[in-house]
């Protein structure tokens, strides 16, 4: 059966832009699906009004439609419309057009969809920085080039070829390539990418290898791909980006690390490669309340800081706690001679102090259950005996 084309938007400002859009999804041979997420009244008659779409949030309707502050109202119904759609079951594209505020709530529920699945925004926003918008999903920014304000020669143009395009993608899925292989994702930093290799090749002749550069973004894609179901298990050696996320490093992940690992509950294999440091840009960006510590100048637009007992502390509970909520099988690698190229003896990060912190927290707060082990290995994490312990604990729980 075909999946139509979800058009989205606010029609209370710009219904006659959206209702176009859908007629153009039609006459390309498409099917569509009006979706309102005006956040004051409207009078257009969508498929799916804003009062719908409006009850799935968690507090109901009355949390989203009628606020006097519109960021609050935006965010709420962004909330909504996330719930949703993931409530629909016969999706073929999504297709959103608008200014800021229409940007924020599509691309919201946007990013909650699954990779693979076409979003395409359509914005006025979106020929400058689309990070915030975009995340780790697979969403085409699309320049409105004049504002979604009135039908002319530009606006048609513009949106009929976003329409033409969703409904080209909703009508020639892209069949998923039948793997021989089962996939695996790691994630990787430079300072181990040693180990990374060694494990790598040990075992990409039973399968299929995606390595995640750990930059916030790259370990967001990693759980992105987890959660839509692309990887079947994961080497996570390099958890840098918690120690980022907690000390106002610039290569963050969110509080959601983890997170996809405990909702798939897939083989999973972790370390804590790397979070002896927290990313800084170039040395003048590093806050002044960090002076007097030890730094590794990367290069000139990278400065590295050294993660101390304390930090290492919080850094090991809060990975800890995320690790205790694995339900799937889980393996926990501890290399207790260093965590990083640069946290060894002699090289500018080795403290033996601070690694000792990070050790000890994880062994206090871990919770023991028969699908958890830790194991602790005396290595550093880029010799091959750590290599090879982690390859073995994988091939352990592997499918």
């Amino acid at each position: 059966m075909q999946k139509p084309v979800y058009v989205i938007g606010t029609f209370d400002t710009k219904g006659d832009e959206l209702f176009y859009a859908a007629s153009r999804v039609v006459a390309a041979g498409g099917a569509a699906i009006t979706v309102d997420v005006s956040t004051t009244p409207s009078s257009a008659n969508c498929d799916i009004t804003a009062d719908v779409v409006a009850t799935f949030h968690p507090q109901g309707k009355s949390a989203v439609l009628g606020l006097t502050d519109r960021g609050a109202a935006v965010s709420a119904m962004a909330e909504a419309l996330t719930q949703f759609l993931q409530s629909r079951k016969n999706i073929g594209a999504v297709l959103g057009l608008g200014g800021s505020g229409n940007t924020a709530i599509v691309t919201t529920a946007m990013r909650a969809l699954p990779v693979g699945l076409p979003k395409i925004m359509v914005s006025t926003l979106a020929s400058g920085n689309v990070a915030p918008f975009v995340g780790p999903s697979d969403i085409m920014m699309m320049h409105a080039v004049a504002d979604v304000a009135g039908l002319n020669d530009i606006t048609r143009v513009v949106v009929g070829n976003a329409a033409h395009a969703a409904a080209g993608m909703a009508l020639n899925k892209v069949p998923r390539h039948k793997k021989s292989k089962p996939a695996v994702g790691l994630t990787m930093f430079g300072v181990t990418t040693a180990a990374i290799t060694q494990i790598r090749t040990q075992i990409e002749s039973e399968n299929e290898c995606f390595v995640f550069h750990a930059t916030g973004t790259g370990g967001q894609c990693f759980e992105k791909l987890i959660d839509s179901d692309f990887l079947s298990s994961a080497i996570d050696l390099t958890t840098t980006e918690v120690a980022d996320h907690l000390f106002g490093g610039v290569l963050a992940c969110t509080d959601d690390r983890f997170g996809s690992i405990i909702r798939k509950q897939i083989p999973y294999v972790g370390s804590v490669g790397a979070v002896d440091m927290i990313n800084f840009a170039g040395r003048d960006t590093v806050p002044s309340k960090f002076s007097g510590r030890n730094f590794y100048e990367h290069n000139a637009f990278v400065t590295l800081m050294r993660t101390t007992p304390e930090e290492n502390t919080v850094i090991g509970k809060w990975i800890a706690e995320r690790l205790n909520q694995m339900q799937g099988q889980l393996r926990f690698l501890l290399p207790l001679q260093g965590v990083s190229a640069i946290d060894a003896p002699g090289k500018p990060f080795y403290d033996e102090v601070a690694d000792a912190a990070l050790f000890s927290a994880i062994r206090q707060n871990w919770r023991s259950a028969t699908n958890r082990k830790l194991i602790e290995i005396d290595a550093h994490i880029n010799d091959a005996a750590f290599a090879e312990a982690v390859v073995a604990a994988f091939n352990e729980i592997r499918n």
